[in-house]
């Protein structure tokens, strides 16, 4: 999660070179193409997904990717931050992984500007230095029609981001994995891990402008998962809460919220609906896709009525180790880590098999 969250969306302040998809996404059906959808290889029986995906996913498997993680930072100073080799080391790694289940991985170049002293001039005098996201996406589904989940792959300077957002990228890693990479689903699904949220969000930035118009046209919604897995977290829901665009999503936001909020409580938690902050989904956002977000809370304290409807300490902040050096694998806690897990699940198989349009 962003040292930059304010309740008004992040000014999005570097410019970044168009990169077509069909180029980036090397061996992936190319969205907007023109070229026939492909076809699930078992008919679509509505409700069948989102059963058997909530009931393969869980947070053992999604640990097994956090404590991969560690292991990098612990490697490489301590950190995954981008530009570093801790945050080469976490691409590679979730690369290998999506590889492994069968999936075609592109990793699409985005622009890192670097500034010095916030006058946007880059460090030391150097120029801009590129970076990789992790881009896959389904072999069957409507190409027309895309869902698209992402989570943020690094972290701060100051610590391994292990809930900052390791436990985004395990929840999208164990959701793929259990998915697979031919379901049986409508709708493509595409899994989005980015780079340097942490410095304003570039490297979603960089991947939703350089789509082609056509290419943003066809994503139906935008899912964010960024912290959900804080020793004292509780259950919030982006999209569709707020009194303008940036606080609320673009129009059809409040419906994925919605379903967000439907499968959390389904897990026998009681969300809470709040505002996007200014995390990778304001790209999304400003190119008028449908949003919403999942997030357990940082270093604000827990409220007594928040502790009596999602549990935890009142008093206390939701993560104590915000972006510090204890964010590691001992700071997760694996009963949140499992509610989202399984709701963000639900969700998404939600969507790949709907027939219904957002706005």
């Amino acid at each position: 999660m962003s040292l930059a969250r304010s309740r008004t969306r992040m000014r999005l302040r570097c410019a970044f070179p168009a990169v077509a998809l069909v180029a980036a996404l090397v061996g992936l059906t190319a969205c907007g193409s023109g070229s026939p959808a492909p076809r699930p290889t078992a008919p679509v029986v509505d409700g069948q997904l989102a059963q058997q995906l909530k009931g393969a996913v869980g947070d053992a498997g999604a640990l097994v990717h956090l404590q991969e993680l560690q292991k990098i930072a612990d490697r490489n100073g301590g950190n995954r931050a981008s530009p570093s080799p801790g945050y080469l080391a976490s691409a590679d790694y979730v690369s290998g992984v999506l590889r492994a289940a069968g999936f075609d991985v592109a990793t699409p170049d985005y622009t890192l500007s670097r500034r010095r002293g916030g006058s946007g001039g880059s460090e030391g005098g150097e120029g801009p230095t590129t970076l990789p996201n992790v881009v896959t996406q389904t072999r069957t589904g409507d190409p027309a029609h895309v869902v698209v989940i992402g989570a943020h792959l690094d972290s701060v300077k100051q610590g391994p981001g292990i809930v900052d957002d390791g436990s985004g990228v395990a929840t999208l890693l164990e959701i793929a994995t259990r998915l697979g990479a031919s379901p049986a689903v409508r709708n493509m699904v595409r899994f989005g891990f980015w780079g340097s949220e942490e410095s304003g969000a570039q490297g979603s930035t960089g991947y939703v402008t350089g789509l082609s118009d056509a290419d943003r046209d066809a994503i139906m919604l935008y899912l964010n998962v960024d912290m959900v897995g804080s020793p004292n977290g509780g259950y919030f829901v982006q999209g569709g809460t707020g009194d303008d665009t940036s606080a609320a999503g673009p129009p059809g936001s409040g419906t994925v919220g919605d379903v967000l909020a439907d499968q959390l409580g389904s897990t026998g938690v009681t969300p809470q609906r709040i505002t996007f902050v200014g995390d990778d989904e304001t790209p999304f956002v400003a190119a008028n896709i449908p949003s919403a977000g999942a997030e357990n809370g940082d270093r604000k304290k827990k409220t007594a009525e928040q502790a009596q409807t999602a549990g935890g300490q009142a008093g206390e902040v939701f993560d104590p180790c915000y972006h510090q050096a204890c964010d590691t694998i001992q700071n997760v806690n694996p009963v949140v880590l499992d509610h989202y897990l399984h709701a963000l699940a639900g969700t998404l198989a939600h969507f790949a098999t709907t027939t219904d349009t957002l706005p």
